[in-house]
């Protein structure tokens, strides 16, 4: 009986691995996900499954309404999260580290992390949060020394001007789960491409910060606006451009 459960288990458990399906490219609207309400708290999915960097990648957005009791501390034992704030002011506390952070500031926390997050401003907290486990076995000495866990105001980065807008860098450096993880914002002043489409061997996300985009992605062409966000698999054409007449701007990262 015991070996038979054992066996039945082990087939449930891979079952549901086998169940993960790649993610697709395309856009992700926010205004039609679906709400997962509860006393103090909204949650919001958007993806889940596979990339082909990682063997489980999953996206969601948590919305902590003013005064909510902040949930007890938790570590990730073989996961890595990236946490952008969209609004709302939010204190953290990552290991050892404590910072208070505002709208488009981001978290990277390595697995083995303790993390806790509390809304400390006078509305509503609303983050994205990005979590995977790379097809690799991790590294936690490699994310040791580029610095492990990372705690980034976006007041205290460095806007840079362009011809076309101008962006911030946030960070380009090895993880926990990654060879390498770039993220950086840019703003585009004026209607027309950032640039002429590419592609990479890298997955890249694109969330839209302000103003109306449009992306081309494997022939296809997608729009979005502020809370939305674009996925273009490895190796898909893809470019992205201002719709209007008004600045946009975006939050851009990739893996490898």
């Amino acid at each position: 009986m015991k070996i038979t459960l054992s066996i039945l288990l082990l087939t449930i458990t891979m079952s549901s691995f086998a169940q993960l399906a790649p993610i697709t490219s395309g856009v992700y609207h926010w205004a039609e996900l679906p709400v997962k309400t509860e006393p103090q708290r909204e949650g919001r999915k958007i993806a889940e499954g596979t990339t082909n960097e990682f063997s489980y990648f999953e996206i969601h957005a948590t919305t902590q309404q003013k005064g909510a009791i902040s949930k007890p501390p938790h570590t990730q034992k073989d996961i890595e999260e990236v946490i952008i704030i969209r609004e709302g002011k939010m204190k953290c506390v990552i290991g050892d580290k404590t910072s208070i952070l505002g709208p488009g500031s981001v978290l990277l926390i390595p697995p083995l992390q303790s993390q806790a997050f509390e809304n400390i401003g006078d509305g509503p907290l609303t983050y994205y949060v990005f979590m995977f486990r790379s097809k690799k076995p991790m590294d936690i000495d490699r994310s040791d020394k580029a610095g492990g866990a990372l705690l980034l105001n976006k007041d205290s980065l460095i806007f840079k001007p362009s011809e076309k807008g101008g962006g911030r860098k946030y960070f380009d450096r090895p993880t926990a789960m990654c060879e390498n993880f770039e993220m950086h914002v840019t703003q585009l002043n004026a209607k027309g491409p950032s640039h002429t489409p590419h592609s990479h061997i890298e997955t890249e996300i694109i969330l839209i910060i302000d103003g109306e985009t449009e992306m081309m992605i494997d022939g296809n062409t997608y729009t979005a606006g502020p809370g939305d966000l674009y996925i273009a698999e490895s190796g898909k054409m893809h470019g992205i451009g201002n719709a209007s007449d008004k600045p946009c701007s975006y939050f851009a990262f990739k893996w490898r």
